[in-house]
């Protein structure tokens, strides 16, 4: 059933994406604001008691209807799946940003290009040249797929996992909008919610490292992850890009000095002083990388399908 849950929402998104501004997402965002705002006394305890607050409002209603489908019947237990696991993927949430870039890119247009990035990572991107844009296009894209999808994919396979899905996806929207708008950073409300999501999200971002890994350049993505991953600021996202990196042969990241370009969502920033001496393995990026990008997911994509066909099929003939 998981298998065919998640094979059902990709088709169903490859046909009907769901927006980023959908109506369900307006209304996690809108609870979320107001749990903030009735919460939020600019203390540490009280961040953790919101975010509990949120996580399980959200989650606990999923696990009931869950268990209410499976003992109505198993078609039911399927269409609730597949309709959480459409809500929370979000594979072409956006990647029109990504290939309308792309197409710019090939085409020549770097303006267009900037404004598209601008629009996409909401960053200054005024005077960037084509091997920025294409770095931080890449780098967005492979974070932003990291938590869209392969992050939803492994708590979707845990026990009861229409809830869990929808608590990794709501855990990764509170670690970024209780922390990154220009009101609350640096505030200790919102910081619980970013450790909370930093280990939610510490075997999946991991599981999608190897992923890159053995669907690129294994070698260099290894080298890159064991070397390199600890000089990005996020450890996380050091992993992902660092891999990713190295599994398609790009070098990503920018020193602390270049700061002021870096994505604000997934800082993706090296630490200078580490700079000294050897360097990731990887070509400056280009357009090319971009398709590079685009391979090295729907590769991993596949893996990760193909792994849960076979886990499938050994509980069905078990």
């Amino acid at each position: 059933m998981t298998f065919l849950s998640i094979l059902f929402a990709l088709l169903i998104e490859q046909l009907k994406p769901l927006r980023a501004d959908n109506p369900v997402y307006a209304w996690v965002k809108a609870f979320a604001s107001k749990i903030e705002a009735s919460f939020n006394a600019g203390q540490a305890r009280q961040g953790r008691l919101g975010w509990f607050c949120v996580i399980l409002a959200l989650t606990v209603p999923t696990a009931l209807i869950y268990w209410l489908c499976v003992h109505i019947g198993a078609w039911a237990a399927l269409l609730w799946n597949i309709l959480i696991v459409y809500l929370t993927l979000g594979f072409r949430h956006y990647s029109h940003y990504f290939s309308s870039i792309q197409l710019a890119l090939n085409s020549g247009d770097e303006a267009t290009a900037r404004t598209l990035l601008a629009e996409w990572a909401k960053i200054d991107t005024t005077d960037m040249d084509v091997s920025e844009i294409s770095r931080i296009a890449v780098e967005k894209a492979l974070i932003t797929t990291h938590r869209h999808v392969f992050g939803v994919f492994f708590w979707f396979l845990m026990p009861v996992g229409p809830a869990l899905a929808v608590m990794y996806r709501i855990a990764e929207y509170l670690a970024r909008g209780w922390n990154e708008p220009d009101h609350m950073r640096n505030e200790a409300f919102g910081r619980f919610a970013a450790q909370a999501f930093y280990w939610i999200d510490w075997i999946p971002a991991r599981l999608t490292a190897a992923a890159f890994a053995v669907v690129g350049n294994f070698e260099d993505a290894i080298y890159a992850w064991r070397n390199f991953a600890e000089r990005w600021k996020n450890e996380t996202d050091g992993i992902i890009l660092s891999t990713g990196g190295g599994a398609m042969g790009v070098l990503l990241g920018t020193p602390l000095e270049t700061a002021a370009v870096i994505l604000p969502a997934d800082a993706s920033t090296v630490d200078s002083t580490a700079m000294d001496g050897d360097t990731p393995p990887g070509d400056i990026p280009t357009p090319r990388a971009l398709q590079s990008t685009v391979g090295l997911v729907w590769r991993a994509l596949l893996l990760w399908m193909f792994l849960l066909l076979l886990l499938s099929a050994a509980v069905w003939l078990g």
